[in-house]
């Protein structure tokens, strides 16, 4: 038998011209504009670059973005854990609906969502009145800006978690079960190692997507400059003024965030991958 006679079929027939497509494409949307982000900063110099982000407001811009991001993040990666459970581990009325809900942050322009929140958050609104009563403003607040990043970050967690849940041997549990363990150390120690990659995955992905907000934000927080003012916002404000070199270094470190997470993320799934192959 020849060697031709035997060569294996390709999956997918002209995989050249398919993934000389696929490379122009990404090239095309992602890192020609990545470069040219990059270019733009290196033109304005090292001391320009460093006077433009140590300047208070873009200090303050990137401290509210940041602590906003973290907070949301957090939030979504517990809250959205329980929810990627209750979907996959539960049957109820309506679960149908509630899984396609998840999705809705995807399909709705941010814009939209920002004003609706507003709209519900605001003291007249729906949730704001009574929150007002309280004492609790969302509204032109730090909360707010955390509320819009929350709302827009929600599907990441939900989508990157649940699959790895649905395919996870319910055998596994069931034999911890029968030896005596605890819910709780069921989840820790069999559950919990197996969507941990996924897990981090998808809260990495929410925190950046959270960095780059503006649409949801730009509408509930006010725009104050030292309170609820973002980085997304700032950039915007320095190209409203013809200042592209304030806007591009503002985009360049927002770049840079994000690029340094999904490395980190890249190295703890990778570690955490090792360690479940480890233990098997």
């Amino acid at each position: 038998m020849t060697a031709t006679a035997i060569r294996p079929k390709r999956v997918l027939p002209g995989f050249s011209l398919s993934l000389g497509t696929t490379l122009l494409f990404v090239a095309l949307v992602i890192l020609i504009p990545v470069i040219a982000l990059v270019l733009k900063g290196a033109e304005i110099g090292p001391a320009r670059f460093w006077a433009i982000i140590t300047a208070p407001r873009t200090l303050s811009a990137l401290r509210v973005t940041v602590t906003a991001a973290f907070v949301a993040t957090v939030f979504n990666a517990l809250y959205r854990l329980l929810m990627a459970w209750v979907l996959t581990r539960y049957e109820f009325p309506g679960r149908r609906i509630l899984d396609a809900l998840m999705d809705v942050p995807f399909a709705l322009p941010t814009a939209v969502a920002g004003i609706s929140l507003t709209a519900l958050y605001s003291a007249n609104g729906w949730f704001g009145g009574p929150l007002a009563g309280l004492g609790i403003e969302l509204v032109y607040t730090l909360g707010g800006v955390i509320l819009a990043m929350t709302f827009t970050s929600v599907p990441f967690v939900v989508r990157a978690v649940q699959p790895v849940l649905e395919d996870l041997d319910p055998a596994l549990e069931q034999a911890a079960m029968t030896l005596g363990a605890r819910p709780w150390v069921i989840f820790r120690r069999v559950v919990l190692p197996a969507i941990l990659p996924a897990w981090l995955s998808g809260s990495t992905i929410a925190f950046a997507r959270s960095l780059g907000e503006f649409g949801a934000v730009v509408f509930i927080a006010g725009n104050l400059p030292f309170k609820t003012e973002i980085a997304a916002l700032l950039a915007f404000i320095r190209l409203e003024e013809y200042d592209y070199q304030g806007a591009a270094a503002i985009a360049l470190v927002l770049l840079v965030l994000a690029l340094v997470l999904l490395a980190f993320s890249n190295w703890l799934q990778f570690r955490a991958a090792r360690h479940l192959e480890a233990r098997r």
